[in-house]
């Protein structure tokens, strides 16, 4: 790519506000939050992919009907306002099946048209996918978590990598907002699978050149992948939310589990260095959790929970109920990726919380929606990580 056609018109499609790094103003910051900031319980009707079987939609309906949908102007407005040498007809985004919406704001911000692209179903399960637009020479990105239905959506990942393989595309790039079997990455046990280490050998095999990864479950994982991996983080969306909000008690993160200490440091650092606290835990299998006592002061202060998912909410709950015993004055959790698998919404809309915070790496239908539920878009971070990728920019400066 010719180095000329990285200077004027990068800088205008690169975001206003870079994460991790403090705001020129507060009315900025104020405004930057409010633009990730998406509202509660809005059911999207933009137009959506539409997975067919047989030439039919499955079940006869949309699909996405009740989707969780952050609102942003509407494409259209944007082409029409963005400068037309700003364009790169080498960009292509393509969506799967698993998050739609988050891919069409990302391809509305970068001020492209998404990817044409057609994916149904045959009579016996299996995925078909084509491509209905040329990507030859094109830098080519993916937009697919691997949520549930986990199996699904990462075979239909597989398939699309294939699918701009053979078309010829210069590059392939995988975003994956949230990366499932990241959980098994280490051998805990004897005759254990590390599929962590399998999904990443998998997706080299496929045919990607690169991956993008939203908060991996441990770094670690990183080192499965034989091919350039950047992992960004979801807190700077959180934190500009949490920035928004006027909380007057003293404020303490706090980690639910030893293993997110780390995680909870860095998250208490931007919060202008505020205390941390640990919940210690001893699991007692899969998805089960036993809370032993915590360490650390909350006694009449803010307690904000941080980790990288909620699953069944377990761990999460747990620790917020001995927050309360020990004298929290209110309890807000905060997460990257909102799985929420059974019984999660019962335990998170019990009322322990004064709010659970989490973004849209996953996408959230109707049946998932409750009160305390807060949902931020993540499309500037992911789309500042493409541009800078497309441009052979440096990712880790988003977050110095």
């Amino acid at each position: 790519m010719a180095a000329t056609a990285a200077a004027s018109p990068s800088s205008s499609l690169l975001l206003s506000r870079r994460h991790g790094a403090s705001s020129s103003s507060s009315s900025a910051s104020r405004a930057g939050a409010s633009r990730l900031r998406a509202p509660r319980c809005v059911l999207g009707t933009a137009e959506q992919l539409r997975v067919v079987e047989a030439g039919k939609p499955v079940g006869g309906a949309d699909p996405w009907a009740a989707a969780w949908t952050p609102k942003t102007p509407a494409q259209e407005a944007r082409l029409a306002a963005l400068p037309q040498e700003a364009r790169d007809s080498r960009l292509k985004i393509f969506s799967g099946t698993a998050n739609r919406p988050l891919a069409q704001e990302i391809a509305s911000y970068l001020g492209v048209d998404l990817g044409k692209i057609l994916i149904k179903r045959f009579a016996d399960g299996e995925i078909y996918v084509q491509l209905q637009e040329s990507v030859r020479g094109c830098d080519v990105f993916l937009v697919q978590p691997t949520c549930s239905p986990v199996n699904e959506n990462l075979m239909e990942l597989f398939i699309m990598i294939d699918a701009c393989r053979r078309a010829s595309a210069r590059s392939i790039t995988v975003v994956i907002p949230y990366f499932g079997y990241a959980r098994a990455d280490r051998k805990a046990q004897g005759r254990e699978a590390i599929t962590a280490k399998l999904a990443a050998n998998l997706l080299t095999e496929a045919g990607s050149d690169r991956v993008i990864v939203c908060d991996m479950h441990s770094a670690q994982a990183l080192g499965y992948f034989d091919i350039p991996v950047d992992h960004i983080y979801g807190q700077p969306v959180i934190l500009d939310y949490l920035a928004s909000k006027t909380i007057s008690k003293d404020l303490v993160v706090v980690s639910p589990d030893v293993g997110g200490v780390v995680r909870a440091r860095a998250f208490a650092k931007k919060l202008s260095d505020a205390p941390l606290a640990i919940v210690d835990k001893r699991r007692q299998g899969h998805n089960l959790s036993e809370v032993m006592h915590l360490i650390g002061d909350v006694k009449g202060k803010v307690a904000i929970m941080v980790d990288d998912m909620i699953d069944t909410a377990g761990t999460i709950t747990s620790g917020a109920a001995l927050l309360k015993q020990e004298g929290a004055e209110a309890v807000y959790a905060c997460c990257t990726h909102a799985v929420l698998s059974p019984p999660a919404i019962e335990r998170l809309s019990g009322g322990i919380f004064k709010e659970v915070i989490v973004t849209n790496s996953i996408l959230l239908l109707e049946d998932k929606c409750f009160p305390q539920l807060t949902v931020l878009s993540m499309e500037n971070l992911v789309v500042e990580t493409i541009w800078h990728v497309h441009r052979d920019g440096s990712v880790s400066c988003m977050f110095q």
